[in-house]
């Protein structure tokens, strides 16, 4: 199984400047990945990992996603483990969550910024 280093929770204060090991599911290191390689060339964009709250728990990781551009910031915070699909689109990050008979919520992060659809209808072609 692999292992994603995260951020300790912000409490307690002994814990605050240690790197915590978290195993993940072989599915979430690759999400991981995607969402780091992506936001990687982004100055705009930052990514942060840190430990849930179920310590010591395999897949226990949420994830800060931050936007910043001049005075407008926005920001989504998610479980790793929540996240269906990450997929880089090129021109965007197409993040897809809970998705069932065929309605899903979804996040579109792009050069510009953070678009949610909390019931987006999907479709195939």
């Amino acid at each position: 199984m692999p292992t994603l280093t995260v951020q300790p929770r912000p409490t307690p204060a002994e814990r605050d400047r240690e790197r915590i090991d978290v195993e993940i599911d072989d599915a979430l290191a690759v999400d991981a990945a995607v969402l780091e390689d992506w936001a990687r060339f982004r100055p705009s964009w930052e990514i942060t990992f840190r430990e849930g709250h179920e310590f010591g728990r395999p897949n226990n990781v949420e994830v800060l996603i931050l936007f910043a551009a001049g005075e407008q910031t926005s920001s989504l915070t998610f479980r790793l483990d929540q996240l269906e699909v990450a997929e880089d689109t090129g021109s965007e990050l197409l993040l897809r969550f809970e998705e069932r008979d065929g309605t899903a919520k979804v996040a579109r992060l792009s050069e510009n910024g953070l678009d949610v659809e909390l019931f987006h209808i999907l479709t195939f072609t």
